[in-house]
């Protein structure tokens, strides 16, 4: 595979995004619409196609298509309608899907995305509404099917193939899971399989500008996956297409669908590819179409909330953050939430995104948590950034103080080092006093460094002076003390 000119190539990437919208009811039952219960328990005659069993409908459901519509600046059509889709397998008990295949009710739009530093666009196709399937559950002799799932609702978005690379599949898909975590349509939980992605890869000679047969990989449930099937097909292509030069580029790479083998790391085939026809759409004769008036859109648009790419601006223009600072928060909604929640009783946003994306996520990693089981409260976050900034506790000993907060999450910060004599800081000069002078005396190289205009000398003979005294030492002393002692 090494001697492959993959620099010749170039790959042709689009994404079918499946989002589950977060509905209290199914989209067409009033059966609920929630994961983990007992399988088959929250179904109805709609959802397993009981004979003469009508679809009525979730109004919910196209309002927060309607959301996302509007969210990516696209058109929200006035007329869409519901077509069936025939296909037969044993997770579909109607043996057909309900979704928009003709008439969908998003139609264009665009995604910024922020790709290793680079911001990009990219295109949306369309996006439409249609329910999902039931649940294929395998065990050692035989295989079950749930169909608590059969019926919750989807919002599919349709990308233009117009990603080149994994990471602008992995960015285009995490922005899009953003934007529906910000407008509460979707809880995007990847582990249950309510946002998962199908992605169609093709590959075409470098100043080639038509495209050749691609293929799907179906049902990707996390970003890392993504990546590592998008890598293996591509170079999978270039490789068939590399060694068979000759042979007429349909026949080399025919359409298909693939999975992702994770023991082997590669793209496997599944089965020739379906086209429309196979299907057998046509309308669906039990629902009416989707009429939306202007006064109903704009009512929508009212409601937007702060979406993430205005919020990342906001982080990085008003709060002075990084671009890797903020769209680490950003990209994560509940941590930028925890992060405004906090800001509220702080004054540096730079100390606190640190301490919480870097201190605190990280103890988070040690224990095998995830943010959803994080009990400290966001002001408690804020009085030890604090204590910080005020010279009241210094970094070293914050740190110590962090543990104690994720040992006991309900404790305040100050309350902890009230209690404990070791976290308070030394501020008696007298104490001091005899350590700068023991480093000044030690490193006068570092004190004509300083004198001559390098400020990292200084920094130095501070670390120094922290060390001798394990940290606890008042910065604002040490450093007064210093240029006081430098200047005689």
């Amino acid at each position: 595979m090494s001697n492959i000119p993959y620099e010749k190539w170039q790959p042709v990437i689009g994404l079918e995004v499946h989002a589950q919208l977060n509905t209290k009811s199914k989209i067409f039952s009033s059966a609920p619409n929630h994961f983990g219960d007992e399988p088959n328990t929250n179904i109805g005659v709609v959802d397993t196609g009981q004979p003469g069993a009508l679809p009525v409908l979730n109004k919910e459901a196209v309002k927060k298509a309607v959301l996302f519509g509007l969210a990516i600046n696209a058109e929200v059509a006035r007329f869409s309608k519901f077509d069936r889709k025939s296909y037969f397998y044993p997770d579909s008990p109607r043996n057909f899907q309900i979704t928009q295949f003709e008439e969908p009710i998003i139609i264009g739009g665009s995604i910024s995305a922020d790709v290793e530093g680079h911001l990009k666009q990219f295109a949306i196709h369309h996006a439409h509404l249609e329910d999902d399937a039931g649940m294929l559950k395998h065990f050692t002799s035989f295989a079950g099917v749930d169909y608590n799932r059969a019926g919750a609702p989807l919002l599919e978005i349709v990308s233009e193939p117009c990603m080149h690379s994994p990471k602008d599949a992995t960015a285009f898909a995490m922005a899009i899971k953003a934007i529906m975590q910000y407008l509460d349509a979707s809880n995007c939980n990847m582990e249950e399989g309510s946002f998962r992605m199908d992605v169609n890869i093709s590959v075409r000679p470098k100043g080639e500008t038509t495209l050749r047969n691609k293929t799907e990989v179906k049902n990707l449930n996390s970003f890392a996956n993504m990546e590592m099937a998008i890598e293996s097909e591509v170079r999978r292509q270039i490789r068939e297409y590399t060694t068979r030069k000759t042979e007429d580029p349909k026949l080399v790479i025919p359409s298909a669908t693939y999975r992702l083998d994770l023991e082997r790391k590669e793209t496997v085939h599944m089965r020739s590819k379906e086209e429309a026809m196979d299907y057998r759409y046509f309308p669906e004769p039990d629902l009416p179409p989707i009429i939306l008036t202007s006064e109903y859109i704009e009512n929508i648009r009212k409601t937007l909330p702060e979406l993430p790419q205005d919020r990342l601006q906001r982080y990085k223009n008003e709060l002075g953050l990084s671009d890797y600072s903020a769209t680490i928060l950003v990209n994560d909604k509940n941590l930028s939430d925890y992060f405004e929640d906090a800001l509220k009783n702080c004054s540096n946003a730079k100390t606190l995104c640190n301490w919480l994306t870097v201190e605190f996520v990280g103890r988070l990693k040690e224990k095998n948590q995830t943010l959803s089981e994080f009990e400290i409260p966001s002001h408690h976050l804020g009085a030890l950034v604090n204590m910080i900034e005020r010279g009241k506790i210094t970094g070293k000993i914050a740190k110590k103080v962090a543990d104690d907060m994720m040992e006991s999450p309900e404790k305040n910060p100050e309350k902890i080092v009230e209690e404990n004599p070791d976290y308070k800081p030394m501020t008696d000069t007298s104490a001091i006093e005899p350590l700068v002078n023991k480093v000044l005396l030690e490193n006068p190289q570092s004190i004509e460094d300083y004198k001559a205009g390098k400020d990292k000398a200084f920094n130095f003979l501070f670390g120094q002076v922290m060390k001798l005294c394990a940290g606890k030492a008042s910065p604002e002393i040490v450093k007064e003390l210093l240029l006081k002692k430098i200047s005689i």
